[in-house]
């Protein structure tokens, strides 16, 4: 649920734009900041902020960040100016990944071992589900009552789940605290860095989520220039973004059930990459029904990945008290490949006047990844063969 809140507030902007533009005389360009500017945290922080959560303790940071979120939408709500909500932007972003970082790490410890791939894979899915719940809702709340009472209604919210946080989740024991401590961050991070498994599902998911971002980005761009109705595109576009829940859902039961992690990657890749080929190409144009399809199965196959990303994460992080900081790692890359891949997209789409190139890219992110999840593999591969019996 926390995950959930920090993912509204990450997603809160874009159907909010135009209120913004109207309100407070917001630029295009500004209001692709406001968008990107949560993601700039991330890319600057991700590592950083990964090694506060594991000093700060899991359960302070996971609170800390609620309130961080809480205090800057209520802050934006004030605003009279772009300026102010650019910057809280910002605040935002760190926000988020205070809450996002120790979430794996707190799974792993509140759950019993033989559910964890099926929770974490559960907990793959908020990134998704939050964007879903702001395309529906937010248009609904602020054509009733504006902006600034969906930015009040999401602080609430955080301060909600920072309760039920400090009500319901153990607090952080002595051990848990020294144990992430005991060694000094620099040992942590230079643990994290040296050692390939960080490195690898980070890239992985930078290739993933850049794709992802870019097409679900434009999908209400792709659509109103197809003449769809504002209404039903963002219908389309929440039920696409739905799809990847089920993805990230299903890589945690089938790892349950023995599927091995790397084998999802690949089937993930795979799909994104002929899903995006054959809904960008010219196949699908006399056939709307088979090209939404096509993005359905790109999004929810897309979905296997994040999940089995998370999960991979504890068994690559270097150590028990660098988990967190793997996590850091890994989103870091994920907001680089946020930040890039829209852009990317966009550019090709303007050189190329249309849309007609975006399932190549996307599929060149996809290939990538596929490389990356068979390095992986090998990577798992020496790691049993030389460990010991």
């Amino acid at each position: 649920m926390a995950g959930v809140v920090a993912a509204l507030h990450v997603a809160k902007i874009p159907p909010a734009v135009p209120l913004l533009q109207a309100g407070l005389g917001l630029s295009l360009v500004q209001a692709g900041f406001l968008i990107s500017l949560v993601q700039i945290a991330g890319a600057l922080f991700g590592l950083a902020l990964g090694l506060t959560a594991a000093s700060l303790g899991l359960r302070r940071s996971l609170m800390l960040g609620l309130v961080v979120l809480a205090a800057a939408s209520a802050a934006g709500s004030a605003s009279q100016h772009p300026l102010p909500l650019l910057a809280l932007r910002m605040v935002e972003g760190i926000g988020f990944l205070l809450i996002v970082l120790p979430a794996p790490e707190l799974i792993r410890r509140l759950v019993p071992p033989q559910k964890l791939s099926t929770m974490l894979g559960v907990w793959g899915s908020y990134m998704p589900l939050g964007t879903v719940l702001a395309l529906l809702f937010g248009p609904l709340v602020m054509l009733a009552t504006g902006w600034r009472t969906w930015w009040l209604a999401l602080a609430g919210l955080s301060v909600l789940l920072a309760v039920l946080v400090l009500r319901h989740i153990p607090r952080d024991t002595p051990s848990a605290d020294t144990h992430a401590g005991a060694r000094g961050w620099q040992a942590r991070l230079a643990d994290t860095l040296r050692s390939p498994g960080p490195w690898l599902i980070a890239a992985s998911f930078g290739m993933y989520s850049g794709q992802w971002l870019a097409v679900v980005g434009f999908l209400p761009a792709i659509y109103a220039a197809a003449g769809v109705q504002a209404s039903l595109a963002g219908l389309l576009t929440a039920l696409v973004a739905a799809a990847n829940m089920a993805g990230n859902v299903a890589s945690g039961r089938l790892i349950a059930r023995g599927w091995a992690p790397t084998t999802l990657l690949r089937c993930g890749f795979v799909a994104m990459a002929a899903g995006a080929l054959y809904a960008f190409s010219s196949l699908a144009e006399a056939h709307p029904m088979s090209r939404y399809l096509a993005l359905l199965a790109f999004s929810g196959f897309g979905g296997l990945v994040p999940g089995t990303l998370f999960i991979l994460s504890m068994h690559v992080a270097p150590g028990e008290d660098t988990v967190s900081t793997t996590i850091g790692w890994m989103q870091q890359l994920s907001a680089l490949g946020q930040l890039a891949g829209p852009p990317l997209v966009a550019w090709i789409a303007a050189r190329a006047g249309g849309w007609q190139w975006t399932g190549a890219a996307t599929a060149t992110c996809s290939a990538l990844g596929l490389l990356l999840s068979l390095i992986i593999a090998r990577h798992q591969r020496r790691s049993l063969a030389s460990a010991p019996n």
